[in-house]
């Protein structure tokens, strides 16, 4: 028997999104959900940690773009990357913030800054794992417990191993299977893949969203397809 949540416990949006009360997200008018996807109850998603821009700028600033019937799982983080920049110091500046002078360059300050985050469709992010890539693509599969790090970038159809740690700034190609810590790419995925990625909800879930709308406690396979076509 799947465990029971309390009734109510997931929050719809007009795009079919399924939002568990019990997730932490934070800077909501900076993330983007394409649609029909999932967040589980104490996932992270850090939406205020954005690229710092001018006021007159604030609107269209996403810090998390999240693609079409993904799947975030329990405990998971998504979190944009950020990296330390150098740009001249403005004459006008006062005080002046912390500079770096090389022989024959002009003041430099370092600044911290987020940048976005871009996720596809059919994401599945498991349970307990960390993401900080700057784009991932469509049909992609995260097992638990991984670490992807700053600024990866994984390309369509990839699945990655449990326990996986990607190294920051590595790009992995389409069609592969990753594992390891450094995460490398140990085989080739077939051509076929796609549709093995494709997100479907586990049985637990889809009787959880079952008793969530219509308090139906016995599932049947009729009730299971019916569940799948309306998602």
């Amino acid at each position: 028997m799947p465990p029971k949540q309390t009734k109510g416990e997931y929050i719809e949006t007009d795009t079919g999104n399924k939002v568990s009360r019990k997730s932490v997200i934070l800077g909501s008018q900076n993330i983007i959900l394409g649609g029909k996807t999932i967040i589980q109850a104490d996932c992270t998603i850090r939406g205020d940690l954005r690229r710092t821009v001018a006021p007159s700028q604030q609107s269209g600033n996403v810090a998390i773009a999240v693609g079409r019937y993904c799947f975030l799982s329990r405990s998971s983080v998504l979190r944009p990357p950020g990296r330390t920049h150098q740009k001249p110091v403005p004459t006008y500046v006062s005080p002046r913030p912390p500079v770096v002078q090389g022989a024959d360059q002009p003041l430099l300050c370092r600044t911290f800054s987020y940048c976005p985050m871009k996720i596809g469709d059919h994401v599945f992010v498991g349970e307990g794992s960390v993401v900080e890539a700057a784009l991932i693509g469509s049909y992609v599969h995260i097992a638990k417990d991984c670490v992807i790090g700053k600024f990866a970038i994984i390309k369509d159809c990839v699945r990655i191993e449990e326990g996986t740690v990607i190294a920051p700034n590595t790009v992995i190609p389409s069609f592969s299977l990753v594992s390891g810590r450094p995460g490398v790419v140990t085989d080739e995925l077939p051509e076929t893949a796609q549709e093995g990625l494709e997100c479907r909800l586990p049985n637990y879930l889809i009787y959880n969203i079952i008793y969530m709308i219509a308090g139906v406690q016995t599932l049947t396979i009729g009730v299971v397809k019916n569940i799948y076509r309306m998602i």
